[in-house]
């Protein structure tokens, strides 16, 4: 018998598609709606001095009354930076595994909101009923401790999402992901799967985490000097490789950048990093130990312009300098549009006389996160969907991947290539495309959440590229003449003198305008404002090519 066309499953995403960050996926039916991951990503490089960029949720504030959770699939930025922002607008359970509640307590109490949120733990084996849908989860390996894929049963047919995985048969922390379980799910019928594409573009299969260990090992065995390790602050297996070889070298350890230090001191407490007692010393006792004894993990393998790596090529680290001879291993491949950023580090390290290790996968000090080819058509394999959602990438990405699901046996009619804000309705087992969800980014300025919009970043272009002109006049209400100024003050336009008969040209024009003006009696300050910023801006074009914002300032007495 058919369904009310209200009890309807419906997915879509409101980040992650199209990009890498941002992930927030949404599955609903009818009214039980439940979000899976509530990530952040950092700004593009036109989005001028924003720090962060979250999904927006309106449709979620919306229906606040139908999310009964957020379920989190693992604790890296990327899927659980958004939530403190989330969690402001629609407070609602969050259900996640140990280490990924460990890292979010953190955030949520720096942003004062730990004591009213529910935090709830899971495993596993753990299910969840949550109103129509029930929520159950597998083990995967990832590059950071206690992933997880998520099922979602619902009354349609069971929804995978697998969360970002790939599978290694020598992890690190000896947790194999649960592959019985996958052949399981697989078995009992799948109707979507929603599947990490990021690593779509690569053929064969992602390397071991515990080959990282191998190479590290050997570079330590090599280094005469000090040794600093960039990786991500979050990558727990790839800190504890560290460890071990820092133990068979016989060198203590010294951690700076504020979210490595945060981390490792989370996964020590959890018993996810093993470290001998005396092992980490403060920074300020580096100094008097000898350069073979000492290893400095950081932040900035990204050359993030404020990270501890990048602060000490450049020599502005308040406590630590790197000196020539010391061996600095980037653990880590660019983010897609940090490449400049982590070159120009690299560069900065060089020529200070480091020995720099770098480029991921070619050096052996890094292997990614992230399944390649072979492995994406084994999860693909392994659960045999009907319905198939390439997520969490780039376009190419999700592209290349719903080729991979082709070429298994999917039907092409069955793959949906989505983004984000596209919803696929599933309905008596037939699924389509349905209306669109509004969707957007929210970007973050300091403490401004949302208050930075495209008006603002165009301004914020606009003065990067050709400065400012700020036009200062005071006008006689009574006698309609002008009582002082025009004063014109230039910042990033040109340089004041030098530019002594252009700036005087544009006074006279600006004085020869307003008096035109006053004699036609146009007193509203609007108008005045309009006139002397086309006649000033068609004058400064003429004479350099540039279009300085210019921004008169009248005055009345």
């Amino acid at each position: 018998m058919p369904k009310n066309n209200k009890e309807r499953l419906l997915i879509f995403a409101l980040g992650g598609l199209g990009e890498i960050g941002k992930n927030m996926y949404v599955i609903q039916y009818a009214d039980d709606i439940v979000v899976v991951d509530a990530g952040l990503k950092f700004p593009e490089e036109e989005m001028l001095g924003i720090d962060l960029v979250i999904p927006d949720v309106s449709y979620l504030v919306e229906n606040k009354e139908k999310v009964r959770a957020i379920i989190l699939t693992h604790g890296h930025e990327d899927h659980i930076g958004g939530l403190s922002y989330v969690l402001k607008e629609i407070n609602v359970p969050v259900y996640g595994t140990k280490l990924t509640l460990g890292l979010v307590e953190s955030k949520l109490k720096e942003a004062n909101i730990l004591s009213e949120s529910k935090l709830i733990l899971v495993n596993n084996e753990s299910e969840i009923q949550l109103g129509a849908l029930k929520v159950s989860f597998f083990k995967v390996n990832h590059s950071i401790p206690d992933a997880v894929g998520v099922v979602i049963d619902t009354p349609e047919g069971v929804v995978v999402h697998t969360g970002d995985f790939k599978f290694d048969l020598t992890p690190v922390n000896n947790q194999m992901a649960d592959i019985h379980k996958m052949a399981e799910i697989g078995k009992k019928g799948v109707l979507a799967l929603l599947s990490d594409s990021t690593n779509a573009e690569r053929e064969g299969h992602t390397g071991s985490e515990r080959s990282v260990g191998e190479s590290i090992s050997e570079v330590f065995r090599k280094a005469k000097q000090r040794i600093i390790v960039a990786t991500f602050a979050s990558n727990i297996h790839r800190i504890q490789q560290v460890v071990d070889a820092s133990i068979a070298y016989d060198r203590k350890i010294t951690i700076v950048g504020r979210s490595m230090v945060n981390v490792v001191n989370i996964g020590i407490e959890l018993g996810y990093l093993h470290v001998p007692e005396g092992m980490i010393v403060d920074v300020d006792e580096i100094n008097k130990l000898p350069a073979d004894r000492v290893v400095i993990l950081s932040t900035g393998s990204q050359g993030e312009p404020m990270s501890a790596l990048t602060r000490m090529a450049r020599s502005t680290h308040r406590k630590l300098d790197i000196m020539p001879g010391d061996t600095v291993i980037i653990s880590a491949t660019p983010i897609p549009g940090n490449e400049k950023y982590v070159a120009r580090t690299v560069d900065q390290l060089f020529r200070i006389g480091a020995n720099v290790i770098y480029g991921g996968s070619i050096s052996g000090v890094h292997v990614s996160g992230h399944g390649s080819q072979e492995e994406l058509k084994l999860m693909l394999n392994f659960m045999r969907p009907k319905f198939f959602i390439p997520i969490h990438g780039e376009y190419r990405m999700l592209r290349l991947h719903s080729d991979l699901a082709e070429s298994i046996g999917i039907p092409r009619e069955n793959i949906f290539l989505l983004d984000n804000g596209d919803t696929i309705e599933i309905s008596n087992g037939k699924a389509r495309y349905g209306s669109k969800i509004p969707v957007g980014n929210v970007l973050i300025d300091g403490l401004g959440v949302g208050d930075v919009g495209n008006i603002v970043l165009r301004d914020r272009k606009l003065l990067s590229q050709d400065g400012i002109l700020v036009v200062v006049v005071t006008l006689s209400k009574q006698n309609a003449t002008i009582l002082s100024g025009p004063d014109i003050i230039s910042r990033g336009f040109v340089y004041v003198r030098e530019s002594e008969e252009l700036l005087e040209e544009a006074n006279r024009l600006v004085t020869v305008t307003l008096q035109k003006l006053m004699i036609e009696n146009v007193n509203e300050w609007s108008s005045l404002k309009n006139s002397v910023r086309d006649v000033l801006g068609r004058f400064l074009y003429e004479q350099t090519r540039r279009r300085p914002m210019i921004l008169p300032i009248i005055m009345e007495v």
